[in-house]
C-alpha cells in the first residue's frame, strides 16, 4: 500500500518528466454512475450555472465528494462496483484553475484498476476529466481506503475510512416527490444537477478540518468517457 502511495504521486505529478511517454490519454475508457459533492458554499454552488465563471459564495472553494462507479472500465480493467472519495480545494474562481485535489480509491480495486483510477482523475486519460490536466495545479495525495456509498431512500451516505463522514439528500421542492434538478447545463460533470445539501459533511484529511453541515451539495448522474468525447 505504501508503495502504490509513493508510484502514484510520481504518476500525477503533471509536471513529471516521464509524464508524456507513460501512454496515457490512448486507453479507451468509461464510467457510468453517481457522483456527490458537498461544499463550503452557504446557498447552491454558483459554479454549476456560471461554469466557474463566478466565485463561491465563500470566495474560495472547499469541497468533499463520493463516487459511486455502477458501470465501468479502464481499457481491459473492469472498474464496476468500486467507489471513489475526492478532496477539492479551489483558491477562488474555478475556471481559474490552481486546484489542489486528493483521491481515495476504493481499497478493494486492483492494482491495475488503481492506476487506471489515477490516470482518470488526473486528467491524463483525457475524455471527459481530461480538463483536470490543466486545472489541478497540485495532487496533495493519493490513498486506498474503505470507501463506501450507500443510498437510503434519497439520503446519500458516504464515508472513506476515517477521513470523510457524509449524508447528501435533495433539497425539497414544491412537490415533495419530484427532486428539485437544474437540468440542460454545460457543467462538466453532467447536464443535470440535483439542488442538495448535506445533513452531514466531515472532513478530517492531509491537515483539513471541515464541517459543512447544512451547506450547498449536488448530486450528479455520470456518464464519462473517454480519451474522446
Amino acid at each position: 500500500m505504501a508503495s502504490d502511495r509513493i508510484e502514484a504521486t510520481q504518476r500525477i505529478d503533471n509536471r513529471h518528466p516521464d509524464a508524456a511517454k507513460s501512454g496515457q490519454g490512448t486507453v479507451e475508457w468509461s464510467m457510468k454512475g453517481e457522483l456527490v459533492l458537498n461544499c463550503n458554499c452557504t446557498i447552491f454552488c454558483p459554479c454549476v450555472i456560471s461554469l466557474g465563471l463566478h466565485p463561491p459564495t465563500e470566495g474560495h472553494c472547499q469541497t468533499w465528494g463520493g463516487i459511486r462507479i455502477d458501470e465501468g472500465y479502464y481499457g481491459g480493467e473492469d472498474l464496476s462496483g468500486l467507489n471513489i472519495g475526492l478532496l477539492i480545494e479551489i483558491p477562488g474562481m474555478m475556471s481559474r484553475g490552481n486546484w489542489k485535489v486528493a483521491l481515495f480509491i476504493d481499497e478493494r480495486a486492483s492494482h491495475n484498476a488503481y492506476h487506471g483510477l489515477i490516470d482518470i482523475f488526473s486528467g491524463k486519460a483525457k475524455g471527459t476529466t481530461g480538463l483536470f490536466k490543466v486545472l489541478v495545479g497540485e495532487i496533495i495525495g493519493v490513498e486506498r481506503q474503505p470507501v463506501s456509498y450507500e443510498t437510503d431512500g434519497k439520503n446519500r451516505h458516504i464515508s472513506v475510512g476515517r477521513k470523510i463522514n457524509g449524508v447528501v439528500h435533495p433539497v425539497e421542492g414544491k412537490d415533495p416527490g419530484e427532486d428539485l434538478v437544474i437540468r440542460n447545463t454545460k457543467y462538466w460533470m453532467g447536464a443535470d444537477i440535483t439542488v442538495a445539501t448535506a445533513s452531514k459533511g466531515k472532513v478530517r484529511a492531509f491537515g483539513r478540518v471541515w464541517d459543512f453541515d447544512g451547506r450547498s451539495a449536488e448530486i450528479c448522474q455520470i456518464d464519462w468517457k473517454g480519451p474522446n468525447l
